[in-house]
């Protein structure tokens, strides 16, 4: 009896250090699965971090210093332009090249504001005179063939009286001339050449309305 005894016992130590074994042989290959994920997560999480930053980096540089998107708030640039609309803005050309009238152009108003925009069509050019009388636009004495213009507007304001621009100075108006705060008003004025971000490029939303600006 005590052999059977023994014997069942030495069985029993024999099958329980198999199954240990293969337990130990399961955890150890379970232990390098998780090891093999987490290096691969590890690998995958560093270079979606690259990616993201390199992303952001490039999306600040286009938006500093190449196109930036925008949105038109108000009315003054009817019927060019609507309320709502959305617009991309170029910020190189005019660094190569000049501003040329008729150009609808950003710029900030304030220079202590860096937040608010305004948008407005160039009328009036470096060295140039400009003068508002009886609903019509004098440049340098002659009259303006403005064909922009929506309607007719009653006060010329600071351009009642002939205004000279200087050599870095620029005279603008928004389309909606009775109702657009432009260079008429002596809170705006005329702007110089560093106060403008851009030019308007293109029309991007609504989708009926996509398109080049004119």
């Amino acid at each position: 009896m005590s052999k059977v005894q023994l014997r069942t016992i030495y069985i029993f130590d024999l099958d329980g250090m198999y199954r240990r074994s293969n337990m130990e042989k399961v955890e150890v290959l379970e232990t390098k699965d998780k090891q093999a994920i987490f290096t691969t997560l590890k690998k995958y999480t560093i270079e979606m971090i690259i990616y993201i930053a390199i992303s952001v980096c490039i999306i600040l540089l286009v938006r500093t210093f190449l196109v930036q998107h925008v949105r038109v708030s108000g009315a003054s640039m009817e019927p060019t332009l609507h309320n709502k609309q959305h617009l991309l803005i170029e910020k190189v050309s005019y660094k190569f090249k000049k501003i040329n009238r008729y150009d609808i152009i950003v710029f900030q108003p304030y220079p202590e504001d860096k937040d608010l925009f305004y948008i407005k069509r160039v009328i009036g050019l470096p060295g140039e005179t400009v003068k508002i009388e009886n609903s019509t636009i004098y440049i340098n004495g002659e009259k303006l063939n403005d064909p922009y213009g929506y309607n007719n507007f009653t006060d010329g304001k600071l351009a009642k009286d002939t205004i000279l621009l200087g050599s870095n100075d620029y005279f603008v108006l928004g389309d909606n001339r009775e109702v657009s705060k432009d260079s008429r008003e002596k809170e705006i004025g005329l702007l110089t050449y560093d106060s403008i971000v851009g030019k308007a490029l293109c029309k991007i939303y609504p989708f009926n309305d996509v398109g080049a600006i004119n």
